[in-house]
Order: structure tokens, then sequence, then C-alpha cells
């Protein structure tokens, strides 16, 4: 099976991109199942039911979340219905919508699982480890397991990955937006990637604009909000995944990365 993840998706310029580049891709790596992480494609913070509906007809088959799940009040409304969406699985007295979800695909059953993690982080979850047991242990039993792990460490990223080597396919990392240089396949087969990037602006500060960016953070202004530009260049993280058809685990895990359609190279600007 091979899988398609896009990056946190950043405001109206990150859809847009995908959009653009998605019917390339697909002809390009032929993947079989189509998965991204929506948690900040609505004007920066959380999944308006619009945008939702848009990820789905531009063909996504799973949308991801992150600790911006709830930045957008109408969730409530429309997450018990929403077939695709996987939000995160360890929150706490949270019941609507669902954690980890099973697609049945011509490969066989694949699990798509979403967790929060702890280090760095202010939300106050169930220790993703303790989740992710749950899940193995009383869910249905699928031959492909895969994982957002939505963090800031990555360290504690890549020690969930090895505390369930061999029992889940792969582990992709969200959240910094930051694509990260550590694609592997560890020793008992689960795939890593600590940080798959982001899909936005690609002159910006993770997807932000820097001015704003540069007034709240480095001149300290209490006034000062983040935007989201809606031109400009584009950056489109992503990551493809080759899982093996016989025991669902990982043959190869590869990072992508494109500014305005073009694969990026070392040494580009």
């Amino acid at each position: 099976m091979r899988i398609l993840f896009f990056g946190d998706i950043v405001g109206s310029l990150g859809l847009a991109g995908v959009s653009d580049l998605l019917p390339f891709l697909r002809k390009k790596y032929k993947p079989d199942f189509v998965i991204a992480n929506g948690e900040n494609v609505s004007r920066g913070k959380g999944l308006s039911f619009k945008d939702y509906r848009a990820l789905v007809d531009l063909g996504v088959d799973c949308i991801t979340l992150g600790n911006h799940w709830h930045s957008k009040d109408q969730i409530d409304h429309y997450i018990s219905r929403a077939d695709r969406l996987v939000r995160p699985a360890n929150l706490i007295g949270y019941d609507k919508g669902f954690g980890s979800l099973v697609f049945d695909t011509p490969e066989g059953l694949l699990r798509v699982t979403n967790l929060l993690g702890q280090a760095f982080m202010t939300e106050n979850v169930k220790p993703p480890f303790e989740a992710m047991n749950e899940i193995l242990n009383e869910g249905e039993s699928t031959k492909f397991n895969f994982v957002d792990y939505h963090a800031e460490s990555t360290s504690e990223k890549q020690t969930f990955a090895y505390g369930f080597d061999g029992e889940i396919s792969v582990l992709v990392g969200t959240h910094t937006h930051v694509q990260t240089n550590d694609a592997r396949v560890l020793p008992l087969g689960t795939g890593l990637l600590t940080d798959v990037g982001m899909c936005g602006g690609f002159d910006t500060i993770i997807g932000a604009d820097p001015e704003m960016a540069i007034n709240r953070f480095l001149l300290l202004d209490p006034e000062a909000r983040l935007s989201f530009p809606e031109e400009g260049r584009v950056l489109i993280n992503a990551a493809l995944i080759d899982l093996d058809s016989m025991d669902g685990l990982c043959k190869h895990i590869c990072p992508l990365y494109y500014v305005d359609g073009k694969e990026r190279t070392y040494g580009q600007n």
C-alpha cells in the first residue's frame, strides 16, 4: 500500500497549493490512500465544515487534526458525522467524533489514529502510550496502522515510534511545520518521520506573515495577531510511504518538498 500524507495545511494558500499539486502527485506516485493534517486550514486555526468538505472534494481520503482541533466551535456540530475526520484520540472529556478510524481499502484494513503529545504542549490529555495501547488491544484488528503524532518534541515522537516499533506501520509527526530530515524504517519495521512539515506560504514563519510574527514574539506587542497570507510562493511538504501488503509494516518512507509546484533539491532557494 502506498500512502501520500500532507503536513499541516495552513490557511487558504496551503489549501490552494494542495489542490493544485495533488493531481500531479497522484499521477506521478499513484498513492492508494491520501491523508492530510487539516488542523490549520481555516484562517490558520481549526477546520470549518466548508474546508473539511473542500478537502474531501479534492479526493483526500482522511483528514487528521491536532492541538487546534477545537479552534472553530462549529466542529461540535459536524464532527460526529464527518466520516473522514480523525481528531486526537487521547482527548479527555470529549466523546464526539473519532480519534481513530478504520478504512476498508483494496489492500486491506487501514487504521488512522491521531494523537496529541505532552512535552511542551498545553493540552491536558491522556498519555499517548496508554491511548495507543487501548486502541491496539481493544479496537478492530487491522493490517495497516498509520499514526499522526501531533507534538512539539521530536524526541517524544521518536520515543513513541520506537515504543511501538513493529506494532504500528508508520508514525508521521506534525505540529512544528518544519520538515525534518530523519525519515527511516526502524529495526522492527515501523516507518518514522518526526515532522512532515507544512503546506502554506513559503515566505512565512511556519505559515504566518513574518512582520506580524516579529511584532508578537520579538517586539512583544500585545496587540499583534498572527495573519496568514493568501498569496505568494507556496510550500508543499508531504511524505510518501510504502507499506508491505503481507505484514503491514513499512518498506520505505520519503519526505517530499515542493515550492510553487517544483520539487526542491539541496541548495535551491
